[in-house]
């Protein structure tokens, strides 16, 4: 059986590990636990390809420790149990025993709890690998027994340490530098996969110069980076958000194209601008949920390729937009009072009497109907008797909130005069 290259080139020492200096550097948090002598259990966090598999096996021979290993992929519950077995009939236990368990988070909840009593007597260090979140995929119970470490993809000067490597052990590639820039943006941070690109090369058995036009016609180009189920799907959506909170349309389209360009649903990605619309610019262009409504009508019409365009003008307009959170606020403050007074009744000035009892009971007396005023207003009081007049809604100097800014100030000074003064502004 082959071995892959990725496989065969693995980095025989932490300092062979690239890429991973907060980590690995001199001031770095693995650097620091092994100086100490004393093993932590911890989580290894990035994305595939940055180094989570050398890492554990580094690990556990800085420790002279025994190492096994699981994929939570392939292994279950009895696996497991059987490993933790052996662990506890070691002779020598402490911290002779690491287990490396890939693919962490796709053990559930019961079965990460598995871990804790062996945690618990330091009879076992683990250390997890995952490419999810271990906030959301790991128990608090085995949270708080480990510490999370996040990994960084790997960046252009790592992924070229790693074809050095391979070209002073195995023989140089013969690219040319554009061919050479290529085949590591190819990568998209992952070493593994440049290194089962440089095995796709040397298995073309080319001779003479290795071109970027040769490149372009014998490589597979990859897939761009997404998971729409995965952390990846709420990062990229996160940042089309903030990109258009902070009015950026270049930075929109790149975050919006990248959604697109992995498999996103852009039904997603319209419900989101319809938010955008309300949450961050609300009032300042009330227009932009109109568009924003039609945008997603639009593509629910033409569908893909076609509809992505009308997105697309919606992001552009929505990033443009003046910008206002009043409403969204507004809403917040008012729900934290109505949670607050719910034991208040409304006034009985605006209440409907039906029955002569409740006419009786001085239900709607008094109550002034607006339109028979001269500017339409009467001024009374919606909130209940015994409350305070809050102010919840305070328009920006932006946009059409300006405009609303004047009606709100316009209605105050009328609210504030006598009613035999309200004739006149």
């Amino acid at each position: 059986m082959s071995i892959p290259l990725s496989e065969q080139l693995r980095p025989r020492n932490l300092d062979e590990i690239v890429g991973q200096d907060h980590l690995l550097g001199p001031l770095g948090f693995i650097t620091s636990i092994i100086k100490s002598g004393k093993p932590l259990s911890i989580i290894l966090w990035g994305p595939p390809g940055c180094g989570k598999t050398s890492i554990a096996r580094l690990y556990a021979k800085a420790f002279s420790m025994r190492f096994e290993t699981i994929s939570a992929i392939f292994s279950g519950i009895a696996d497991l149990r059987k490993i933790l077995k052996d662990s506890d009939d070691t002779p020598l236990l402490g911290t002779s025993v690491l287990l490396f368990v890939d693919e962490v988070h796709r053990f559930n909840k019961a079965q990460q709890d598995a871990f804790l009593p062996f945690l618990e007597s330091g009879k076992l260090v683990l250390v997890g690998a995952t490419i999810e979140n271990p906030s959301f995929y790991l128990n608090d119970a085995l949270l708080s027994r480990v510490r999370v470490l996040s990994l960084n993809p790997l960046n252009e000067a790592a992924l070229e340490q790693i074809l050095s490597r391979y070209e002073s052990r195995r023989g140089q590639l013969n690219l040319t530098p554009e061919a050479r820039a290529y085949m590591l943006s190819l990568a998209h941070g992952d070493g593994r996969y440049l290194l089962n690109l440089v095995e796709n090369l040397k298995g073309m058995q080319h001779t003479g110069e290795v071109t970027l036009a040769l490149l372009e016609t014998s490589l597979q180009v990859r897939a761009p980076l997404f998971d729409r189920g995965g952390d990846q799907h709420y990062n990229l959506i996160s940042a089309l958000h903030k990109a258009v909170r902070g009015s950026d349309p270049d930075a929109s389209l790149y975050w919006f194209s990248r959604m697109l360009a992995g498999g996103e649903e852009p039904l997603f990605i319209a419900r989101r601008l319809i938010r955008m619309a309300s949450e961050d610019i609300g009032l300042a262009d009330p227009q932009a949920l109109v568009l924003a409504v039609a945008a997603r009508d639009a593509y629910e019409m033409l569908g893909s390729p076609e509809g992505e365009l009308a997105l697309a003008q919606m992001v552009v307009y929505l990033a443009l937009a003046p910008k206002s959170n009043a409403v969204y606020k507004a809403l917040g403050e008012a729900r934290e009072k109505a949670a607050e007074t719910s034991h208040l009744s409304p006034p009985p000035i605006i209440l409907n009497a039906p029955t002569k009892l409740m006419k009786h009971m001085g239900y709607g007396k008094g109550y002034a109907y607006d339109h028979d005023t001269p500017q339409g207003f009467s001024g009374q009081n919606y909130f209940p008797n015994d409350m305070p007049r809050p102010a919840f809604y305070r328009p920006v100097e932006r946009g059409f909130e300006r405009e609303m800014k004047k009606r709100l100030e316009y209605f105050e000074r009328l609210r504030q005069q006598a009613p035999h003064d309200r004739e006149t502004d």
